[in-house]
């Protein structure tokens, strides 16, 4: 689809990163826009922006890991502007550390925002969609949902993350064949970013109070998850204001696999010879031995 013109868009995490962007671009193209995201101030802030845009913009504060919350979404996108066109399911976490030194509540939170968030917003809006497109032979839709490079390799010291992110392919994957059983109207197709500036290094601070354990202090393993992590995020040379504009690109040649640096999918193919061959895991730093002895060292040094 090249004509946005008029149609519209529902984007979760639109108040930074891609979710801001894709708004921006989604007021460009002359959408209107239901722009979501946990951060009232910052929704605020972002939506304004939009709207300065010309844009027809509704906010809408939620919580994505909460069921009720992205179908009240869902209802208010129906009342305001009718069946969507473009559903962005965006939001997400980041997290670190050795997979067994995640807390109960580390994994109800991430498990929460990162999957559920898109199973959520797949079951809430994909019916919609389907009448729109019943109902209209020239509807067209496009359900996007944000996985990462996390989620097709399994990096190290980052097993919460990278759990939620390989649910993520999968279901949209299952979402892509599901849909072509039964229409060719309404697409699906998955993005997978790899280090690029969005602030999701900084996601705890949107970590609601009960997912925290307060008298628990970070281990070793997880502040050096963290320190990593702000440095790869922080000094990504692409733009979340480009990978955006892949999503758009990615619509209008309804092609599935949005990457944002596909050099790394050379990783990605080395994991799956280690499943189809039988092998072991191929070490991730055998390209860089100098950064996996450093990790190596800064986690034994407790």
């Amino acid at each position: 689809m090249n004509d946005w013109q008029g149609r519209t868009a529902v984007i979760t995490g639109a108040a930074s990163g891609f979710g801001l962007e894709a708004s921006r671009i989604a007021a460009r193209a002359g959408m209107q826009i239901v722009m979501a995201d946990v951060q009232h101030d910052a929704l605020e802030l972002a939506a304004t922006e939009v709207k300065a845009l010309g844009a027809k913009v509704l906010p809408f504060r939620l919580d994505v890991s909460k069921a009720a919350e992205v179908e009240a979404l869902g209802a208010a996108t129906m009342a305001r502007f009718g069946a969507p066109h473009f559903v962005f399911n965006n939001a997400g976490v980041g997290a670190g550390g050795l997979i067994w030194e995640h807390s109960a509540k580390d994994w109800d939170w991430v498990v929460g925002v990162n999957l559920l968030g898109v199973a959520h917003g797949v079951r809430v809006f994909t019916p919609l969609m389907l009448a729109a497109a019943t109902a209209d032979p020239g509807y067209r839709g496009h359900i996007v949902n944000t996985a990462s490079m996390a989620g097709l390799l399994n990096a190290p010291n980052m097993g919460v993350y990278n759990a939620t992110k390989s649910a993520v392919v999968s279901i949209s994957e299952t979402l892509f064949q599901d849909l072509a059983l039964v229409t060719t109207q309404v697409h699906a197709h998955l993005l997978c970013p790899f280090f690029v500036p969005t602030g999701i290094h900084r996601s705890e601070r949107n970590r609601p109070a009960e997912m925290k354990d307060a008298a628990a202090k970070p281990t070793r393993s997880q502040l050096i998850a963290q320190a990593m992590s702000d440095k790869a995020v922080s000094s990504g040379k692409l733009t979340a204001a480009q990978i955006a504009q892949y999503v758009f690109d990615a619509m209008a040649e309804q092609r599935f696999y949005i990457y944002s640096h596909p050099k790394a999918l050379g990783g990605v193919q080395v994991l799956l010879e280690d499943r189809m061959l039988q092998r072991n895991p191929t070490d991730p730093f055998k390209e860089r031995p100098d950064i996996g002895e450093r990790l190596r060292q800064a986690l034994r040094e407790g």
